[in-house]
């Protein structure tokens, strides 16, 4: 029973500002710490429930933030990026279950610690088959699509509402109440680890059991709309091939797959931003 935890910063204990995780201030060295400690705590989960191989995608920013001399050693850490899978590479390796861990709510949410979809600087909305979906619903999607359920999601008590809201009853584990995009009440590592230990846990007997919720799958073809925060970002993003300009600053791509309309939508963004 092989295991893939996608891991990635906002959703982490004692999140709850953007200078938190990223890499060019001062106080991030502390939450790759604890980003680490969350993930080892789902690491020991699913090892403690019988999981035979850990792969770990560190799926923040540019993906080299988890620490791996503090890494538990028994798993496997994929880094960098750009990886063909983006935040859940490796799930071509014959994976039973993913678990998304330090996830956060999609763009747009109330209530929700550093709510975004990809980028907070230049995607306002994404909507696949004329559904709002975030990096939860993409991934999950994409996991999808090599008929791999997600079986467990930490972050704040938004996006596990918006994870059992797509995916079904998957253990969750909320590891502090967003009252703003940057104001929660945190539990300390000391209560939240344990807390994602037991999720982790509770995912991975259910999984073995035959009770974990299936798959997402998205019906074919998918029809991927994406509206950027700008109009000159639109004009960018439309000169990617097969996207089609729906108005100011909106665009749409039909892809056969969720993998493809994944791609197209990197894709998408990257070219936007430029």
């Amino acid at each position: 029973m092989r295991i893939l935890i996608a891991a990635d910063m906002e959703g982490i204990t004692g999140v709850v500002h953007w200078d938190q995780v990223d890499p060019e201030h001062k106080a991030y060295p502390r939450f790759q710490k604890l980003m680490t400690g969350d993930v080892n705590a789902a690491i020991k989960g699913a090892y403690d429930e019988g999981a035979s191989q850990v792969i770990v995608v560190d799926g923040h920013n540019a993906g080299r933030n988890l620490l791996i001399e503090e890494l538990d050693p028994r798993a496997r850490l994929s880094a960098g990026s750009p990886a063909p899978l983006g935040m859940v590479q490796g799930l071509e390796a014959g994976i039973s279950a993913a678990m998304f861990v330090g996830y956060h709510a999609r763009s747009g949410s109330a209530h929700a610690i550093l709510d975004h979809t990809w980028s907070s600087s230049s995607i306002a909305g994404v909507w696949v088959n004329d559904r709002a979906i975030g990096e939860i619903g993409w991934n999950a999607a994409v996991c999808g699509d090599f008929d791999v359920p997600v079986v467990l999601l930490s972050g704040d008590q938004t996006a596990c509402a918006e994870a059992t809201g797509l995916l079904g009853p998957i253990a969750t584990a909320a590891v502090k109440q967003a009252c703003g995009r940057m104001a929660a009440e945190c539990l300390p590592p000391a209560a939240s680890q344990p807390l994602i230990y037991e999720a982790a846990c509770r995912a991975v007997r259910a999984l073995r059991a035959g009770d974990a919720p299936q798959p997402l799958r998205l019906a074919r073809p998918i029809a991927l709309r994406v509206e950027l925060v700008t109009s000159d970002m639109a004009d960018r993003a439309e000169i990617v091939p097969g996207t089609r300009r729906l108005e100011g600053r909106i665009v749409e791509f039909s892809a056969a797959d969720a993998v493809e309309a994944y791609r197209a939508f990197r894709t998408l963004a990257a070219v936007a931003k430029a």
